[in-house]
Parts: structure tokens; sequence; C-alpha cells
């Protein structure tokens, strides 16, 4: 039975959580009301998944304690309502006691269902499922203008819907989504298959994608990992329901390092459908080894509870704050180091000349990848800020460390670098991390043509949130 029941009322559970969720919102609008005309709108949030700068200001912020809950979950539907600022971590507890998961689970457990939707997010499910947004039914989103209106894909409001993904907030914050879920068994095996060349990976992937199989099993998830020109893997997940033993990577031993091996055949392994969402989380990837953390004799004494992404950022955070890594450069005889820290896409046909063209140019290993297909093919691009094609395949290239910087080249030279290649071979990037385009580049890249325009005068038409170019590529 559905949770409104048989009379389409809602039970007091399902009643008490909108209740609760509409006091989180009378908060937020309260708080919206008491920012000075003249501020910027943004969000008074102390923890972020952005690798970029953000503006500072001495403005009160939006008050969004309210909105980080589950509010509803419909298991014979499969639906959610979410708050926007609903970690996935806490989502994904509440679907997986139904057997249910988002479509889409982002790799680290703080992203916010609202921040993968208006920013980026990404997992080993993309090639069938495609990015999160494409799964939202309708959402509730505080505008610019102040005002809560309700967008779906053919309403009123069709037109924020579409052009929502990408906006960065910038158009307004998400405080409701509804989204799809998906039915889940309680394990996956992982097969990983190593591959000697890049070209031949490339090739497998397309194989994979186009069957949904790999040597005569299913394939229910799909990503990578480079090392070497002549060390890659395919990552094959399968889900089953049959017991048996699983391995737990939160402990002594580390995922990505599990997948390395130089057998002909692939290498399997079994986890919790839980542990296979937050494989990546534990070791933030493979980023734990700037830290230490991937050191036995340090690991064992890492409280466990810090082996997870969010300590890590914290970390990354004060290095920000204070140049630690540069000072410790300087010590050395060293100059400082440029981050570079990014994900990209770039047609899966490009894949191996991306990667190529990486591992000869910038000194950074490991790699990731995570292809990727959007579901929707309404429309020759119907995600405007987001202009990846329909019925096309994408391969998400994620690169997270840092490189010697060189005296006297201008800033960002590696990251420039990168956005020159990646549009070379019709690519796009992400923009949670440093961006170096000119404001025409970027306009023509990310502004959907009139669309972003449009959109900004009609949703936030006195300027109270940053716009899009400012946010992502000015430092303020």
């Amino acid at each position: 039975m559905s949770l409104l029941g048989k009379a389409g009322r809602a039970p007091a559970a399902q009643e008490s959580g909108f209740a609760a969720h509409q006091a989180g919102v009378d908060r937020l609008l309260a708080s919206y009301r008491a920012i000075p005309p003249d501020a910027n709108v943004r969000l008074a949030k102390k923890t972020s998944n952005l690798f970029r700068a953000r503006a500072r200001s001495t403005a009160p912020g939006l008050d969004v304690s309210g909105l980080t809950q589950v509010i509803a979950v419909d298991p014979e539907a499969r639906t959610a309502d979410v708050a926007g600022m609903t970690t996935y971590e806490d989502l994904v507890a509440t679907t997986l006691s139904y057997g249910l998961a988002p479509l889409v689970v982002p790799q680290l457990k703080t992203i916010t269902l609202g921040g993968a939707v208006t920013g980026l997010g990404i997992e080993s499910t993309s090639f069938r499922n495609g990015l999160p947004h494409e799964s939202v039914l309708e959402m509730d989103v505080l505008t610019g203008a102040g005002e809560i209106i309700t967008a779906t894909r053919d309403g009123e409001h069709a037109e924020l819907y579409r052009g929502f993904p990408n906006s960065y907030g910038t158009l307004g914050y998400s405080t409701r989504l509804k989204i799809e879920l998906e039915t889940v068994e309680p394990y996956v095996e992982v097969r990983h298959v190593r591959f000697h060349r890049l070209r031949e990976l490339e090739a497998a992937m397309a194989r994979i994608i186009a069957d949904r199989a790999w040597d005569g099993e299913p394939v229910d998830y799909l990503d990578g990992v480079v090392f070497t020109a002549d060390e890659s893997y395919l990552i094959l997940g399968r889900q089953t329901d049959e017991p048996g033993p699983v391995s737990d990577y939160t402990g002594m031993d580390i995922y990505y390092r599990s997948i390395q091996h130089d057998s002909p055949r692939p290498i399997r392994d079994r986890l919790t459908i839980h542990d296979y969402l937050w494989r990546w989380d534990t070791d933030w990837f493979w980023c734990s080894r700037a830290f230490g953390a991937q050191n036995p004799r340090v690991r064992r004494f890492w409280p466990q509870r810090y082996r997870r992404s969010s300590f890590y950022w914290k970390l990354i955070a004060l290095d920000h704050k204070y140049g630690i890594g540069d000072k410790i450069e300087a010590r050395h005889g060293n100059p400082p180091r440029e981050r570079v820290v990014q994900d990209i896409e770039v047609p899966l046909e490009h894949t191996a000349d991306f990667v190529e063209w990486f591992l000869r140019e910038i000194p950074i290993e490991p790699i990731w990848l995570c292809p990727l297909r959007l579901r929707d093919s309404d429309g020759e691009r119907p995600w405007p800020l987001y202009p990846l094609e329909p019925d096309r395949t994408y391969v998400n290239v994620g690169f997270w460390s840092a490189v010697p910087t060189v005296p006297g080249q201008p800033e960002g030279v590696a990251n420039r670098a990168i956005e020159r290649r990646v549009s070379e071979l019709d690519g796009h990037k992400s923009l949670y991390s440093d961006s170096f385009y000119d404001q025409d580049e970027f306009a023509g890249l990310y502004y959907g043509g009139g669309a972003y325009s449009s959109l900004k005068k009609r949703y936030d038409p006195d300027s109270r949130l940053l716009d899009l170019y400012s946010k992502a590529v000015q430092r303020k």
C-alpha cells in the first residue's frame, strides 16, 4: 500500500515529516528577509564540497538547518520527497531500509541532493541512469526573488526545471525534491578487469554500455581507474541477493589498491550494497594518501570515524586557509604547487586521446573514469546549462591533486591547458573547482545561448544571487 493510504491521506509519520519540513522552509524564508537588500544571498553553511574560492560576505546567510532530512518515502511508487540540504549519506540510509536507492549516488557521503542537482553528480550507474537531475520529478526552489516555486518538467516553471542543473545556486536553492528510486539487491559482486592499452579499455567500455553485460554476465555498475598508460581497469558491478563473504574497506584494507592485479582474468570481489555505494568515501578515492592515512603504521591509529571524505576536506580547507602545503614546499626550496582538482567529460571516442595527453602533460595519477549517457533525449540538448548531447556516451575523467608551478608563468597553467584540451575534444568541465575561462568563452560554454540570461531575469531580477561567471570563475 502507498504511504498515502487508501483514502489518499498521508499517515501520521509522513504528515509529521512534511510539517517539520514546512517549519524549516519558514525559517529559511525568515532568514532571506533578514538579509540586507544590497547584500548577496548565500547559504549559511559551514561545509562544502566545492574546491573553488567562495565569495566572502559579512551579511547573514540563509538558514537551511531545517532542510536536512528525508521527508517521506513511497516504496510502492519508488519515490522520495527529500529536503534540499539532505546528504546522500542520510538519504541512502533511509532508502536502503526499503530496499531502494537513488538512481545515481555520488561517491562522497556529504554531497547533498540539492548540490548534486544544481551542480555535478555522477557515479557508476550513470551509464544507464544518467545524472541526478534526470531523476527529479519536481522540485521546490527558493528563487533569488525570495519566492518558493515548484518546478516540473512540463509545468509553468519548466524553463527553470531545465535550466537549474549546473546553475550552482545562481538561480535559486532547492528546498524539496521529489526523486525516483530504484530497487537494489543486498550485495554487489565486482569484477576488476585489467587493460594494458587505453584504446582497448575505451573499446571495452563501448561494448559494455551497448550490451549492459561483459563475458556473459550483466553489468549494473561501471567505472574505472587508470594508474599508468599500460595499467588501467574497468570495475564491473552486478547486483545479487546471493549470500556470502564480503570485503570491508573501512579498516586497514584500501579499496583502490584492491583493484590492481596481474591476472589475465578479472579478479572478483563482493561488497554489501551499502559498502559498495560508499567504497570511494573512506579514502576519498586515493586522496587520503596525502595525509599519511594509507601508511599502515598511521592508519592503525587513525580513528575510523575520521576515515571519510568530510574529514579530509576539513584538512584541505585548513591547508587552503593557512597555506600549509606551500610553506612546507618552501622549506624544501620548492615553489608553490598548483591545485589541479577537476572532473571533465569527453565523448567516449575521445577518452584515450584525453587520458594519453593527460598522462604525458600532467604529473597526476591515478585517474578515475566514469561513463555516462543522458536518460533524457527530449530536444537537442535538453539541459541548456549542462550541454551534453542526448544519445551520446561521455566519460567523466576525475583527477585530484597538485602539480609544481614554474616561476614566471601565469596562474593556473595546468588547469588552462586542461580546459583547452577538453574543448578541443568536444568535452565539458564541471564547475565545482577552479576555472580560468574568459567571460565570452565561458558564456558560450555554459549559458545555453540566451537560456541563462532569460532565467536570471525571470527568477533573480534584482541580482540577489551571484551570476554563474562570478561564482565559478572570478575570485571574490
